[in-house]
């Protein structure tokens, strides 16, 4: 029961194959079984999962979108009365007293809360090598990285020991994980999902979103967590379509765009094969490809990091040690207070980005490195509508590397940061992308490929996802760990 999907598992309950007990307490089993080896959870929450599950066998319809459903939330989603860390020491004993208004929503489609799973801390990183609770390891090879920042949301469900996860992406945190671990992961429009109850780490950046094994359990949980919030004053009131009805297996008429600099310097050789094997699949189905340029791709990264870093350092001075969140027992006065707060309790990336972020925003520099980042934004938004004038969506690789072993990268913060230079560019834009699996390379090492459409086009997401999904098996494989 625990390769199931969302469709076929609510089916099983219908048909009364099992209980949303007896499937609840599979998926506790299995995380008693593999935890151990994955690290993926940083909080289970049992009791909370086996009551919510009485109650769905007690409802015994299973009607709502995701009644009797189990799956985690990243450790970055408030839950009133469950702890909520970000990974950080600085808030390892946090106990938020509210709900992000995305739970509630799951929690009203019937969804059913097994824990809380593991980050980088502050969502900072591409690895989940900086987690303060260890690092999480990547089911087909525990050797190696699950990705980041939602490396434990990824391990998680490529290991079956969720059916889906909520992650956050705000550079490419969902997509990069999913692509690493072979699930879907979905990054929405910027304002598709409210932001409430999200620890943030650039406000202007942030999305949370489905990361599930197939295309179709990323649209039901879409259906369920999207649309306006009066919780969150970015989100947008923009109707949210069925996405049931996208998923076509026929891609005649669609324009589907090759960015030519995707594909270039910097992009491994078996990633570029195996998603240009994909992209022959695509043109199979009726699909027309074409070749695009966005020559602005080469400034993404120093553009993003500039503004997420400026956007974080702010977000997190909020960290004093006063309110709440870790306080050192050492500080003799106020100004200890904070120095030594702040110095226990995060760890070397957040320093590091509040030291960047800081520098960046600081007289005599905003114009030279925030302002001028701020326009490269722009023009690389209006760069990205401009192609989605002559085409549907666009097809690239997810991650420019295979999964890289745990501590390779880990004293070359810029090495990491390049591991995302595939995906900052669509965060940077405000649009939508999706990472699905497309293969592996020669030593068993997942790969994926991302679809990228314009703001609000999640449908095309979904059209191009679930059609080539339904003509590969990639989707279909299980690690053994």
């Amino acid at each position: 029961m625990l390769h199931l999907s969302i469709k076929q598992t609510q089916e099983a309950l219908r048909q009364k194959q099992f209980t949303a007990t007896e499937l609840t307490q599979a998926y506790l089993d299995r995380i008693a079984q593999t935890d151990e080896k994955l690290n993926a959870f940083v909080t289970v929450t049992a009791d909370l999962a086996l009551e919510q599950a009485k109650k769905a066998d007690e409802k015994a319809n299973f009607s709502g979108l995701l009644s009797g459903i189990p799956m985690n939330l990243k450790d970055v989603v408030c839950t009133d009365g469950i702890r909520t860390t970000a990974s950080s020491k600085m808030l390892e004993n946090f106990v938020p007293p509210y709900n992000a208004h995305l739970y509630d929503r799951l929690l009203d489609a019937g969804a059913i809360l097994l824990g809380k799973t593991n980050t980088d801390e502050f969502t900072m990183g591409s690895s989940s090598e900086n987690s303060y609770f260890g690092t999480s390891r990547n089911p087909w090879n525990l050797d190696y990285v699950p990705g980041g920042s939602s490396g434990g949301p990824a391990a998680s469900v490529a290991g079956d020991q969720s059916i889906f996860s909520i992650g956050t992406d705000t550079g490419g945190s969902i997509r990069q994980p999913s692509s690493l671990c072979s699930i879907v992961g979905l990054k929405v429009t910027y304002g598709r999902v409210p932001r409430h109850g999200c620890i943030p780490y650039a406000s202007s950046f942030d999305t949370g979103g489905p990361m599930t094994k197939t295309v179709e359990d990323a649209a039901l949980v879409l259906q369920t967590i999207a649309g306006q919030s009066e919780k969150d004053a970015t989100t947008v009131d923009t109707p949210v379509p069925d996405y049931s009805q996208f998923l076509k297996t026929d891609l005649t008429g669609m324009k589907l765009g090759l960015p030519k600099e995707y594909f270039g310097e910097g992009v491994e050789k078996e990633v570029v094969d195996t998603v240009m094997a994909g992209v022959e699949v695509l043109k199979q189905l009726g699909a027309e490809i074409v070749e695009v340029s966005l020559p602005l791709t080469k400034y993404a990264i120093p553009t993003y990091y500039l503004l997420v870093k400026s956007e974080s350092s702010s977000n997190l001075s909020r960290y004093d040690g006063v309110k709440y969140g870790h306080a050192s027992d050492q500080a003799k006065d106020l100004e200890e207070i904070y120095l030594k707060s702040r110095s226990e309790g995060f760890g070397d990336e957040v320093k590091r980005t509040i030291m960047i972020g800081t520098y960046a925003l600081s007289a005599g520099y905003y114009d030279a490195f925030y302002l001028k980042a701020a326009k490269v934004r722009a023009l690389m938004k209006r760069e990205f509508e401009t192609v989605f004038k002559t085409c549907d969506a666009l097809i690239t690789p997810t991650s420019p590397t295979l999964p890289f072993k745990i501590g390779e990268k880990a004293d070359d913060p810029l090495s990491m940061y390049m591991s995302d230079i595939l995906t900052t560019p669509i965060n940077l834009a405000g649009i939508c992308a999706m990472s699905v699996p497309a293969g592996f390379s020669q030593n068993g090492l997942p790969i994926g490929m991302q679809i990228i459409a314009n703001q609000f086009e999640e449908g095309k997401l979904f059209h191009v996802g679930h059609a080539f999904e339904q003509a590969t098996e990639w989707h279909k494989k299980r690690p053994i760990f």
